[in-house]
């Protein structure tokens, strides 16, 4: 994460755990008895490996707040070009979980918040197809690109948290739902090859830059599929 992504992130933590702190105090007042009303989790997903707190704020209102990372490296074709790449998504997240029966089924609704990158790399060893035209890996060199989500993604989902459900302190969470971003930013540039700064050349790679972003223009639902382990104090 860019240092300036990552003290708006902390700053934005910071911010959630006071918040909690403050909303905690009424509410381990109205419960009375028993453990107190906030617990921690590790959890583990398709955002990636997280934290969260959670606050609950009586039998059907939970407030979750967390951050999570997610590096995973891939392969990938666009047109006669095999990319490898890596997606680098590290997020603030807050949500509103709403228990509509008082147990540990939830509905929940919120947003992620941060830097949401897939990073592309090729060094093509055969003529490819750029733009609508053909190049040979001597004209093309190495190409990198940089697929941008957007920074806000919200979120709906249903799932199961029984942790101020049940009397022990460990608990266990299951969500899944979907996170949608708007239109992803692609772009693509070239080094080391005979063509790479040529205006021709450049302008077919803004092509093929259009056609990816085109092609993952309706991929903007991303699955959250979520499997936690959660503490109460």
């Amino acid at each position: 994460m860019h240092l300036g992504r990552m003290k708006r992130a902390l700053l934005i933590a910071l911010s959630l755990s006071s918040a909690l702190t403050a909303l905690a105090a009424g509410s381990a007042e109205a419960q009375g008895r028993g453990r107190s009303p906030i617990t921690a989790a590790l959890n583990l997903g398709t955002p990636g490996v997280g934290v969260e707190a959670q606050l609950s704020l009586g039998p059907v209102f939970v407030l979750r707040g967390g951050l999570d990372t997610l590096g995973v490296q891939f392969d990938q074709s666009y047109s006669d070009v095999d990319y490898k790449g890596r997606f680098d998504f590290d997020t603030v997240s807050a949500f509103v979980d709403l228990h509509p029966f008082a147990n540990a089924f939830l509905i929940s609704g919120g947003v992620y918040v941060g830097d949401r990158t897939i990073d592309l790399n090729a060094t093509p060893t055969a003529p490819v197809e750029i733009g609508g035209a053909t190049f040979t890996p001597a004209q093309v060199g190495t190409l990198s690109g940089r697929v941008k989500l957007s920074d806000t993604a919200p979120f709906l989902g249903i799932g199961y948290d029984d942790s101020f459900y049940r009397d022990r302190r460990w608990g266990f969470r299951g969500i899944v739902g979907v996170a949608y971003s708007e239109d992803p930013q692609v772009g693509l540039d070239s080094t080391g090859g005979t063509l790479s700064n040529d205006p021709i050349f450049r302008a077919r790679l803004d092509q093929e830059a259009a056609d990816i972003q085109e092609d993952a223009k309706d991929r903007g639902l991303f699955p959250v599929v979520q499997l936690g382990a959660t503490v109460r104090f």
